[in-house]
């Protein structure tokens, strides 16, 4: 094992936001409230890791890997996912605020949104198939020619969704919801 490969390690109440990884790759770790506001975590690979209570809002993601972290409770404002690494991509996300970032183009089929505020997300393009939006805000979030077949919307709120831009074969939806299918038709449902 390497210097540059940690494993199994916990980093609690630290700023990284400053300084730059020694690291190349973390599996197996937990980061719990660490601060990585505006911070470069550009070429790091993140492995079966858990981000808790942290700030990663403007993070430099530049070929970053994450395959199978989990984000909880993060404050994510501004994050440019798109650039990140593809290979094996995978993430999940419970009780984030992700607001203003972009997913744009990346296959993330799967991905689970929990409890999530995704205002202004940028899903253009991007692989939705089978993931999950459960309880989370999606105002102002965009989807044009995105893959959302078999994704979960019964319980997601304040999305405006075009049936005829975007794949939606299988999708669930609520009925409360289906407002958010039919707003470029500029017509109230009660």
């Amino acid at each position: 094992m390497s210097e540059h490969f940690i494993q199994g390690k916990t980093f609690e109440n630290i700023d990284f936001s400053k300084q730059l990884f020694e690291a190349e790759e973390f599996e197996d770790c937990q980061f719990i409230r660490c601060n990585f506001m505006q911070g470069d975590l550009s070429n790091i690979l993140f492995s079966k890791s858990r981000f808790q209570e942290c700030d990663l809002s403007m993070a430099k993601l530049v070929k970053t890997g994450f395959r199978e972290v989990e984000f909880v409770q993060c404050k994510m404002l501004g994050m440019q996912f798109d650039v990140c690494n593809p290979f094996l991509l995978s993430f999940k996300f419970d009780q984030c605020v992700l607001n203003f970032s972009s997913f744009y183009e990346l296959k993330i089929k799967k991905t689970a949104f929990v409890n999530c505020k995704l205002e202004e997300v940028d899903f253009i393009q991007t692989d939705l198939s089978n993931a999950i939006f459960h309880q989370s805000d999606l105002s102002r979030a965009k989807f044009e020619q995105t893959k959302l077949q078999g994704a979960d919307f019964r319980q997601a709120h304040n999305y405006s969704i075009d049936p005829e831009m975007n794949g939606i074969k299988g999708a669930k939806f609520s009925r409360e919801g289906l407002g958010g299918l039919l707003d470029k038709y500029g017509i109230e449902v009660e």
